[in-house]
C-alpha cells in the first residue's frame, strides 16, 4: 500500500481520549498494562451477519499516530500539563493487536479486535480505531448484500462524487472487499491497488453536436473498452440505434463494442427492449449495464424480473452505507492491570464481558458455520462443551463433539504488523469462502435468522462473580 493521502497524527482522536491519558500518567497509571475489546452491538441494515473491514488500514496508521513539534505546541495551548506533553513527544503505539481476518462474517458482541498495550496507549488509539473499522465494515457489508441481490454478476463503485470526504477513498477498498468488481475512484485504485473502470457521462455526448458523433468519437479513441451511455437524449428511439450503429461500424474495424449502459427509466423494461434490439442486430455480445440510486433491494428486485442485466454501477447508497448512517462499534476495557473488568448497566444486554477473551467458531457436521463461542483466553477449547447464551444462561448448547476454529490472532506486534496484509481482493475470497459455508436463512433481507453467539461457562461465572461483587461494594 502507498502512503495514505490524508496523513493522519495523533491529534486524530477526541479531547476526552488525551484528557483520560493525561489523567492516566498523573495517577502513575502510564505503565499499568490494560486490555480493551471491539465490537458491535447490532447487525447493520437489519440484517444477519457483519463483514469486518478496515483492519490493514487501521494498522498502517498507527506508524504515523505521533505526535511531533507542531502537536505538541497545539495541544500546550490546550491546557494539557508539560510532563505529559514530554510523554507525547515520545509516544509510540507499541502494544498487541488481535484480531479476526479482514473479510471475516462476524455477529454482534463478540470481541473481534483485541488491544493489549499500557492504559493510555490503549485509551489514545480509541477513536482512530473505531472511526476506520466502524466505516469499512459498514460499506463492506452493504457491498455484500449488493452481491447476494446480484446472484453473483459485476457491479462497480460510482460512488466518490458522493461520498463523505476523505472518507471515499476508505469507501471504495471497503467496497472491494465486500464484492465490487471495479471502482471509479483513481485514487483509491492507486493506494490500494483496486482495479479501475468508468465509462462516460452525459456531459461528454452534450458536448459535441450529435449523439451518434460523440458515439463514433469515443469508440474511435477507446476501440477496447466502449461503453455508451444511452439515455441522454431518448433511449430508444435514439441512444440504442445509434448505439447499434457504432457497434456494426466497429466490427468492420475488427472491433466490438463492450457494453450500453442505462442510466434512468424503468431499468427492467429498458434493458429488456435494449437486449432484443441488440439481439435482432446480431449484437448479443455487448453488455447491458445499469446504474442510477442502486441498491441491494433494487437490484434484488430486477433480478426477481429477470432484467437482463449483466452489470451495476452503485454509488450513492452504497459509499454511505444507506441508510444506516454508522455501525455502533464500540471499545470497551475487560482488564486492566492483569484484573477482569466489566461495565454493568441495568440492561443486562448492555453488560461487557469481562476478562482477556478468546473468539472460537464452532462447524457442524456438513461444515458449517453453526455457533461463534466466546472463552477466556487461558480456556482451552477442548475443555469446553458447553455455550452459555450470554443474556438467557439458562440455555445452552452442547459444541462437545464439533470442529473449531481459533478466530482471534495475533496481527500486530512491537511496533509492526507480524506479517502482510491481504489485498481487498484477497480479503473478497476469503469472505466469498466463508459466505458458502454461512446457513442461507442468514444471509436473506428479511427478517434473517440470528446467529447465535454463546459463552463459556468460566466466563459466565466470572461475569457473575464480578457483577455481584461490584454490587455489594456499592450496597453497602
Amino acid at each position: 500500500m502507498t502512503d495514505q493521502p490524508v496523513h493522519i497524527n495523533g491529534l486524530y482522536t477526541d479531547f476526552y481520549e488525551l484528557s483520560m491519558a493525561q489523567g492516566y500518567y498523573y495517577a502513575g497509571k502510564q505503565e499499568e498494562t490494560a486490555v480493551f475489546d471491539y465490537f458491535f452491538r447490532t447487525n447493520p441494515f437489519k440484517g444477519g451477519f457483519l463483514v469486518f473491514a478496515g483492519l490493514a488500514d487501521l494498522l498502517e496508521q498507527l506508524h504515523s499516530f505521533t505526535y511531533k513539534a507542531e502537536a505538541i505546541d497545539y495541544l500546550r495551548g490546550l491546557g494539557l500539563k508539560p510532563e505529559f506533553l514530554e510523554y507525547l513527544k515520545h509516544f509510540r503505539f507499541k502494544g498487541t493487536i488481535y484480531s479476526v481476518r479482514e473479510g471475516e462474517l462476524v455477529f454482534p458482541n463478540e470481541p473481534i479486535v483485541r488491544i493489549e498495550a499500557s492504559l493510555p496507549e490503549a485509551q489514545l488509539i480509541e477513536t482512530l480505531l473505531l472511526n476506520i473499522l466502524n466505516f469499512q465494515s459498514l460499506i463492506a457489508t452493504k457491498a455484500f448484500r449488493v452481491k447476494l441481490a446480484a446472484n453473483g454478476k459485476n457491479f462497480s463503485d460510482f460512488g466518490l462524487r458522493r461520498s463523505h470526504g476523505f472518507g471515499g477513498l476508505m469507501a471504495s477498498r471497503a467496497a472491494i472487499i465486500g464484492g465490487a468488481s471495479s471502482t471509479s475512484n483513481v485514487q483509491a485504485g492507486f493506494m490500494y491497488g483496486l482495479p479501475v473502470s468508468g465509462t462516460m457521462a452525459h456531459s461528454w455526448i452534450q458536448s459535441f453536436d450529435s449523439e451518434l458523433t460523440a458515439f463514433r468519437t469515443y469508440a474511435k479513441i477507446n476501440p477496447k473498452n466502449s461503453i455508451l451511455l444511452v439515455d441522454t437524449y431518448d433511449t430508444l428511439r435514439s441512444g440504442l440505434p445509434n448505439a447499434i450503429l457504432v457497434a456494426k461500424e466497429m466490427e468492420t474495424e475488427g472491433e466490438k463494442l463492450a457494453g450500453i449502459r442505462l442510466d434512468s427509466g424503468d431499468l427492467a423494461y429498458l434493458s429488456k427492449k435494449a437486449r432484443k434490439m441488440l439481439d435482432k442486430e446480431g449484437l448479443s455480445y455487448v453488455k447491458i449495464l445499469v446504474s442510477n440510486q442502486l441498491n441491494e433491494w433494487v437490484i434484488g428486485s430486477l433480478e426477481d424480473q429477470q432484467a437482463p442485466i449483466d452489470g451495476f454501477g452503485i454509488g450513492t447508497e452504497l459509499v454511505t452505507g444507506k441508510p444506516d448512517a454508522s455501525l455502533d462499534g464500540v471499545y470497551k476495557l475487560c482488564e486492566s492491570a492483569g484484573n477482569p473488568s466489566m461495565k454493568i448497566s441495568e440492561n443486562i444486554v448492555k453488560n461487557t464481558l469481562p476478562g482477556k477473551k478468546m473468539l472460537w467458531r464452532f462447524y457442524d457436521e456438513e461444515g458449517n458455520i453453526y455457533r461463534d463461542g466466546i472463552l477466556l483466553d487461558n480456556e482451552l477449547s477442548g475443555n469446553c462443551e458447553w455455550l452459555y447464551n450470554p443474556v438467557q444462561p439458562d440455555k445452552k448448547t452442547s459444541i462437545a463433539h464439533l470442529k473449531r476454529e481459533q478466530l482471534l490472532q495475533l496481527v500486530y506486534e512491537n511496533g509492526s504488523p507480524v506479517h502482510p496484509m491481504p489485498t481487498p481482493s484477497e480479503c473478497h475470497q476469503y469472505l466469498a469462502e466463508r459466505a458458502q459455508q454461512l446457513p442461507a436463512e442468514h444471509k436473506r433481507f428479511v427478517m434473517p435468522h440470528i446467529f447465535k453467539v454463546g459463552i463459556s461457562e468460566k466466563l459466565l461465572r466470572l461475569r457473575n462473580d464480578l457483577t455481584e461483587r461490584y454490587k455489594r461494594s456499592y450496597e453497602l
